[in-house]
């Protein structure tokens, strides 16, 4: 029997499990991830991160051309087996994984630099305990598909935008529409992104900004993984899309509260153009050990 540890982690109820594989010895099939993120017969979780050294990834290789500090990859995919580009809680409960079981260093003051799929990823510790990601670069994806969800009495213009993985972020008009849709079915689009997209739902606290932060509400049905407590990526796509609609003097700095708890986003500016930020949380739950060859004779 082949033994693995591996490591379960979550950040504002996003979870995710964690397999350090440096070497990249370690290939589980989608159907072997799917299995394994099964939260009836498996360890149970939102997403797979593999700890693999950028080295020994072709995805890392071409990372350390540009970032020879960014040792580690996250090789992340869906609970569904897909791959994901990017994951704003996921990085952070990464940068967790690797400084306490002893594969990176971070000291206070330090940057982390994480290699993605979407690109290299500058993580630091904030002074809650937490840490903070610079998300780099976001942009428009242009369009407004409709979307259509269980619980909505009409379908609502979405608004594209990618910040390294796709989303698509939709307003409502009261909390109690927010609480009342059900995201056990996945919302359709039209017309659909050829790769899918992440969608958020939002509406504003009242006031929307206090003392010079905006804070709204969100619930989000991830690609590949439906309706979880939270998403990163989501938070940062969702403060955009509120401050784009709020237009001139709108903030900068933004508290999205999730089911899972409340994250902190911050646009700033660089000499390559605006970048975002995300801060929260991110916590180890415990470890364990599973049979390999167990995993992949289950069904």
């Amino acid at each position: 029997m082949t033994r693995v540890q591996f490591t379960k982690g979550q950040a504002t109820g996003n979870d995710f499990v964690f397999i350090a594989d440096p070497d990249g010895e370690l290939n589980l099939t989608p159907e072997e991830i799917t299995r394994l993120c099964d939260r009836h017969f498996g360890v149970g979780a939102d997403g797979y991160i593999r700890a693999v050294r950028s080295n020994k990834l072709p995805e890392g290789e071409a990372i350390l051309a540009e970032a020879p500090e960014a040792e580690w990859f996250m090789d992340y995919a869906n609970a569904d087996g897909s791959i994901a580009e990017m994951c704003g809680n996921g990085v952070r409960a990464y940068a967790r994984f690797l400084t306490e079981r002893g594969l990176a260093q971070l000291a206070p003051g330090e940057t982390l630099a994480i290699g993605t799929r979407a690109g290299v990823k500058d993580v630091q510790r904030t002074g809650t305990g937490g840490f903070q990601v610079d998300m780099g670069r976001w942009r428009l994806a242009g369009g407004e598909p409709v979307v259509s969800a269980s619980g909505l009495d009409v379908p609502r213009p979405g608004l594209g935008i990618n910040v390294g993985n796709p989303h698509i972020v939709v307003a409502l008009a009261s909390v109690d529409e927010l609480e009342q849709l059900e995201l056990g079915r996945q919302p359709t689009l039209d017309p659909e992104p050829i790769d899918g997209a992440n969608i958020e739902f939002v509406v504003p606290n009242e006031p929307m900004v206090r003392d010079g932060v905006g804070r709204v509400k969100m619930r989000v049905f991830e690609r590949g993984s439906g309706e979880t407590l939270s998403c990163g990526t989501g938070v940062v796509a969702t403060a955009l899309a509120v401050r784009h609609w709020a237009g001139t003097g709108a903030p900068n700095n933004w508290q999205v509260e999730v089911r899972g708890g409340t994250l902190q986003v911050r646009m700033f500016p660089t000499e390559e153009g605006e970048h975002v930020g995300l801060a929260g949380a991110a916590e180890l739950s415990f470890d364990g050990e599973l049979e390999l060859d167990e995993l992949r004779r289950a069904r």
